[in-house]
């Protein structure tokens, strides 16, 4: 099935469930699935099943034709385009002074791309992890400076840094202003490895 078609059904059940003020616990009860798949189902983060699609529809009350009037099916130009007032701000870690705000998810046959804005307050830094992907960063404001393996690299405004995520890694500001850069991870399907 074209992403295109899974984004405008998880829309429009998205739409649907709000229409009817139910939380997404409510509608994936009533459906007999968990809170988890509605909620990919509706980021369009995953393919539902035509059991489980039938089974929302119905929690819904709504009927085949009603659910999927006005869902475009047609052939056109793909693109996304998210105000920024859409942007969500998410806890990654446990990670005092870093801000992450979500911009974008996108899943597609080869790849499933994540981009988000990280705020680093001053003098911030966390323990080395690892990531299941690659990485892109893009220096927005300030100062960054890089733990990427054994080598500290340092980052300044206008500046970006690609790397494969399995490197051990950490983000630092370790100056008294705030920092900010654009960071972009890319997951591979597994067995594209």
């Amino acid at each position: 099935m074209d992403d295109r078609v899974l984004i405008n059904i998880g829309k429009k059940i998205r739409e649907m469930r709000q229409q009817r003020n139910l939380k997404l616990n409510e509608l994936a009860e009533e459906a007999q699935i968990t809170k988890g798949m509605l909620s990919k189902i509706e980021n369009g983060r995953t393919i539902p099943s035509l059991p489980v699609l039938l089974s929302v529809i119905q929690a819904l009350k709504l009927d085949l034709k009603a659910f999927f009037e006005g869902i475009d099916l047609s052939e056109k130009e793909f693109y996304i385009h998210k105000k920024a007032i859409d942007y969500q701000k998410i806890q990654k870690e446990d990670s005092p002074g870093f801000a992450y705000q979500l911009m974008l998810t996108q899943n597609t046959s080869h790849f499933v791309i994540e981009t988000m804005i990280l705020e680093l307050a001053p003098q911030t830094q966390r323990a080395v992890l690892t990531t299941d992907g690659y990485e892109f960063k893009y220096i927005l404001s300030g100062q960054i400076t890089y733990q990427l393996g054994n080598e500290r690299i340092t980052l300044d405004k206008g500046d970006s840094l690609f790397f494969d995520g399995q490197t051990p890694h950490t983000p630092m500001n370790l100056t008294n202003e705030s920092a900010s850069m654009l960071v972009i991870y890319i997951f591979l399907p597994k067995d594209a490895d």
